[in-house]
């Protein structure tokens, strides 16, 4: 039944989703004018072949310019950008790579014609100025299967180290004008990275799920996603060369951005900001590490003060549906799925966070800056302690 509270949904970048469609870019590039600003990952474009050969196309057809970008992107990194690219006059900012290559460009291009620093409008930490754009047309072609970052409305930026901090730059204006998903491309992501970025896909899209803004279009679109996730993140692991994973894979991950956008996000995004700005955790790392935990601590939590919760049921249908045991009651059903969560975090040697330079003496202040809007959609309100409890879990 589609529940009458109002909602809202933004619109979507167009999609050319399937294999080859990488050849559709100089077309769709060159309608926006010759001038492109390309952004990259710092050595995964110039380790793929297909991507070098995509290279040689792009400079026989129009007049590029390439920035690198080798970690997750700072506030510097783009204003660097924007200042020595501004006068080059960019048609078009496209961005070929992870999610750090396309949140870098989202807000390298959203920049660009107002020349502006990125902290005027970061969210939580800049000024606090409100965006209008214009924005220069927004090109994505992710060559991983993750963040999503392709099809939502927000770059994520950061400053790692003691007073870090991992933000937003959010708006429509900023959403790709289109988005190339094609599964080839994928191919050359190792099993690690694989791993790591099919888990952040699968976290969003469950988070989304039972996050207390969705909606009947984010529970049908995270359902649809949650199933390729099923049928397809293992075998994109351990067959790297499985096109159908990939392209399922990619399709899930895009998915993923849609009803994040839209939906809000839950415990384990609001946890991945503090980490991922004290510590140098990999997203997909802190995503996968914690899922399983988290999904249990929200079940647990809900049972014990809200068992009417909605996002209860949810959690059981999840289990159905990734389990394929239909017939399951949503008692068992909600233990199915952290049972298989459990599985694959092992199965997929998801790292614990104490690896990275995590220690119980760092949990109070993880927790304090894990208050940001994932958190706030989270489908019952956690409190510090149970947070820290979710944290040390995973040490």
């Amino acid at each position: 039944m589609i529940k009458p509270n109002p909602f809202s949904f933004a619109s979507t970048p167009h999609i050319h989703f399937g294999s080859g469609k990488r050849t559709e870019l100089v077309g769709i590039l060159s309608g926006f004018g010759q001038r492109v600003l390309l952004v990259t990952g710092g050595q995964s474009f110039d380790a793929s072949p297909a991507c070098q050969k995509l290279w040689g196309e792009l400079q026989i057809h129009l007049d590029i310019q390439r920035v690198r970008v080798k970690e997750e992107p700072s506030p510097c990194l783009v204003d660097e950008a924007v200042a020595e690219y501004r006068d080059f006059l960019p048609d078009s900012v496209l961005a070929i790579g992870g999610g750090s290559a396309v949140d870098a460009a989202k807000a390298i291009a959203g920049l660009l014609p107002l020349g502006r620093s990125v902290m005027e409008y970061l969210e939580g930490v800049g000024k606090g100025e409100p965006y209008h754009g214009p924005s220069t047309p927004f090109v994505a072609m992710p060559t991983t299967a993750g963040t999503g970052g392709e099809t939502s409305k927000n770059a994520v930026l950061s400053v790692q180290g003691d007073g870090g901090f991992k933000k937003s730059f959010r708006h429509e204006k900023l959403a790709a004008r289109h988005v190339i998903l094609d599964p080839e491309l994928t191919l050359s992501c190792p099993p690690d990275v694989t791993a790591a970025c099919g888990m952040d896909a699968m976290t969003q899209l469950l988070e989304s799920y039972v996050s207390s803004n969705a909606n009947p279009i984010t529970d049908a679109l995270a359902l649809s996603g949650l199933k390729m996730v099923r049928d397809c993140l293992v075998r994109a692991v351990e067959q790297g060369d499985d096109l159908k994973a990939r392209a399922g894979m990619l399709y899930a991950a895009s998915i993923s951005g849609l009803t994040l956008a839209n939906a809000g996000l839950g415990s384990v995004h609001g946890l991945a900001s503090p980490l991922g700005a004290f510590f140098p955790i990999p997203h997909g790392v802190i995503c996968g590490t914690l899922v399983f935990e988290a999904s249990g601590l929200n079940i647990e939590i809900m049972q014990l003060r809200q068992p009417e919760n909605p996002a209860l049921t949810k959690y059981a249908e999840v289990g159905r549906l990734m389990t394929k045991q239909v017939d399951l009651n949503d008692h068992d059903a909600r233990l199915a799925l952290i049972d298989l969560l459990g599985e694959w975090t092992a199965h997929l040697n998801m790292p614990r966070l104490s690896g990275y330079g995590v220690k119980n003496t760092d949990v109070a202040r993880v927790v304090t800056g894990s208050r940001g809007n994932s958190m706030k959609t989270n489908p019952i309100e956690l409190s510090d302690e149970e947070i820290a409890v979710l944290i040390r879990s995973r040490l």
